[in-house]
């Protein structure tokens, strides 16, 4: 699916219907793959567009078995990430030229504004990690980066 396609979907999904208000507890149960971004699939998630958050939101992400995230920068905010299941390779930095990789049950921090690819380490198993970001409006704040820009 290409990210014109991905953005055509994920306006037609309503985050809403994933979530209950228990009263000032927001809770989401189904998390099954419904949206995609920079070749990342995403489940519901919690954010600012289905809970009344103002700065953080949180989402399952999808990584397939060979995927790549393309080169891309999170503009002022932190994200963190547990990886559930499976592996990835950071490409990071100017030029994405320093390298780290991550493996299940791993958790790592990216800085606001730092360059970086991810690319699922497996060409069979699928990447399943939590990403915590503090920004409510998800991957509005981020980016395409040019590897060779630098």
């Amino acid at each position: 699916m290409s990210d014109t396609e991905s953005d055509k979907l994920n306006d037609r999904i309503d985050l809403n219907s994933f979530v209950t208000d228990e009263g000032g507890i927001w809770s989401l149960r189904d998390l099954e793959k419904v949206r995609g971004w920079n070749n990342i699939e995403y489940a519901p998630g919690l954010s600012g567009k289905n809970t009344p958050s103002t700065g953080l939101s949180m989402n399952r992400a999808y990584i397939p078995p060979g995927g790549v995230a393309k080169a891309h920068i999170h503009v002022d905010f932190d994200v963190m990430i547990f990886l559930l299941k499976g592996g990835v390779r950071h490409e990071f930095g100017p030029g994405c030229r320093k390298s780290v990789i991550h493996n299940e049950g791993d958790m790592f921090y990216i800085e606001p504004g730092l360059p970086h690819e991810v690319f699922n380490c497996s060409e069979t198993e699928w990447v399943h990690a939590i990403v915590a970001r503090s920004d409510a409006t998800e991957w509005q704040n981020i980016i395409p980066y040019d590897r060779n820009s630098e």
